[in-house]
């Protein structure tokens, strides 16, 4: 099968045909049917992430075709399709596992960063760890929901239930969540990269009640607010944002040092707190939601030899809602 394959951080990635790998008594062999691109891709790429390994298969929002179970596997069949999300398998026996917790597993394993993902024709994942998928949504659309929408979901809930909600930075992940929001009656308060109008105007047409740059303060008090572009100084930024008692909230993996900022925007009971990873669960209420509203997933869809490409346009800023690979069938 043909991969793209990252074989040291910095480095492009390159095409390569590998052996299509038999699945593990708990496991599935899939046929990739398309494959998100990530921010956290770039993180890898870049060398960002601490545990990494070369070479790797990077993409962690896989919808797959299930081709080929191991002996153990129960409740997935061949000819199901799946959805593999970052969260690839945990021990099950440590405190964080059994406390409902797995996100913060010490010896978990992560799709696309620590065993390879999704940027080819197959994968293997372990089935106890996939998640099936709601029939209304295409490939293309429901692989954002995978991390974009996982994670922003799992933020969502760390934020609490105020009604005024800023996120800054409008990429994938907040483009699904304002959806969520504004089913939900939220005022949604977008934040972008100061001259980013198209930007803006794309939050407004989703729902957004105001959108601006980041470095401006909202027409009002925000009751919480969402991180998720990996930019260390957006922290204070939101502090200014959010009222007395507010809480901010890093969405990412992955965030460039935060710059030392007065007590005076920490103060009066404000907090700031991360997300890591995602469990299970988040998964299975994540896509009961995304079953029941008719979220609209804007995505540009690149051939699996364009991943380059589609990083790029990333990193630059230059993709409206997300990215998804799609890999031609074997």
């Amino acid at each position: 099968m043909m991969a793209m394959r990252l074989r040291a951080a910095g480095a492009v990635l390159s095409p390569e045909e590998v052996p299509e790998a038999s699945p593990r008594e708990h496991e599935v062999l899939l046929q990739v049917l398309a494959c998100g691109v990530c921010r956290t891709d770039l993180h890898l790429v870049d060398g960002e992430l601490p545990r990494a390994h070369f070479p790797i298969t990077p993409g962690h929002e896989i919808v797959a075709r299930v081709v080929k179970c191991g002996a153990c596997v129960q409740n997935i069949q061949i000819g199901d399709r799946v959805g593999v999300p970052w969260l690839a398998h945990t021990c099950g026996v440590c405190a964080f596992c059994r406390t409902g917790a797995e996100n913060l597993c010490d010896s978990a394993t992560f799709t696309g960063y620590t065993v390879d993902g999704g940027y080819a024709q197959c994968a293997v994942a372990d089935a106890r760890y996939c998640l099936r998928l709601p029939a209304r949504y295409a490939d293309v659309e429901a692989a954002p929901l995978l991390c974009a929408g996982l994670i922003g979901y799992r933020a969502y809930r760390a934020a609490g239930a105020g009604t005024h909600l800023g996120l800054f930075g409008f990429g994938a992940a907040a483009h699904l969540l304002v959806q969520v929001a504004c089913s939900e009656n939220r005022q949604v308060f977008a934040f972008t990269r100061p001259g980013d109008l198209e930007g803006q105007r794309f939050a407004r047409a989703l729902g957004a009640a105001w959108a601006g740059a980041s470095d401006t303060l909202p027409p009002q008090a925000l009751d919480a607010a969402i991180i998720f572009a990996p930019v260390g100084s957006l922290v204070p930024a939101a502090l200014r944002a959010v009222r007395k008692g507010g809480r901010v909230v890093c969405a990412g993996i992955h965030m460039s040092d935060i710059p030392s900022f007065p007590y005076d925007l920490l103060r009066e009971e404000r907090s700031i707190r991360s997300v890591a990873n995602l469990t299970r669960a988040d998964g299975e209420q994540f896509m009961a939601i995304a079953a029941r509203l008719p979220l609209v997933p804007t995505v540009e869809v690149f051939e699996l030899s364009q991943a380059n490409q589609a990083l790029g346009r990333l990193r630059a800023g230059q993709i409206t809602g997300a990215a998804v690979l799609q890999p031609r069938p074997l």
